[in-house]
């Protein structure tokens, strides 16, 4: 029987927690991860199935004094295993933990991580979305040439893509921030 194994998945920028549960419901099926590379393609070695809590963290300002910032979550228990785009994983047995154990104990840290990935992942977005992507669909909505279709079909595409990735986040911090009201 394969000892390990290869999945291909896409999970968006606010997409942590459902990409911790896929780790996790992937660990409870007898499948570890073991690390995750562009484009999405994640790897797992066959392990006794273990109900083991995944989290992830996006903190560049942490990896700045990784030592210091890894030792933080090992004096909680939880075993730090890499960092992919700024995010940092983590893992805990259920069995170790007390109760519902989270890295982000309320809304409040939630909202400040995901203000953490507004500036490190979405205002470069934004910053290319405007000084480069824009004008060039606007130089190309002027031409009227064939293979300028083609272009004009990919940048649409491509801008609703981004457009897409920007409304995700907007609601999902919108949510938090109403939570982290009440």
């Amino acid at each position: 029987m394969k000892q390990t194994k290869k999945e291909f998945r896409i999970f968006l920028i606010t997409d942590y927690e459902k990409e911790g549960e896929y780790l996790s419901l992937r660990h409870s099926q007898g499948w570890k991860f073991v690390k995750v590379v562009f484009p999405g393609i994640y790897y797992f070695e066959k392990c006794t199935p273990e109900d083991v809590v995944y989290q992830l963290d996006y903190n560049q300002d942490g990896l700045s004094n990784k030592d210091e910032y890894v030792q933080l979550f090992q004096d909680c228990g939880w075993e730090y295993l890499m960092d992919f785009f700024g995010y940092s994983y983590f893992r805990k047995s259920r069995a170790a933990m007390d109760g519902d154990e989270q890295i982000f104990c309320d809304e409040e840290s939630r909202l400040e991580m995901l203000q953490r990935v507004f500036q490190g992942r979405m205002l470069p977005l934004c910053i290319i979305l405007f000084g480069v992507f824009i004008p060039q669909l606007i130089s190309v909505i002027g031409e009227s040439r064939n293979d300028m279709t083609i272009i004009l079909i990919l940048y649409s595409i491509l801008f609703l893509i981004y457009l897409f990735v920007f409304v995700t986040f907007a609601v999902r911090y919108r949510q938090l921030k109403s939570h982290s009201k009440r």
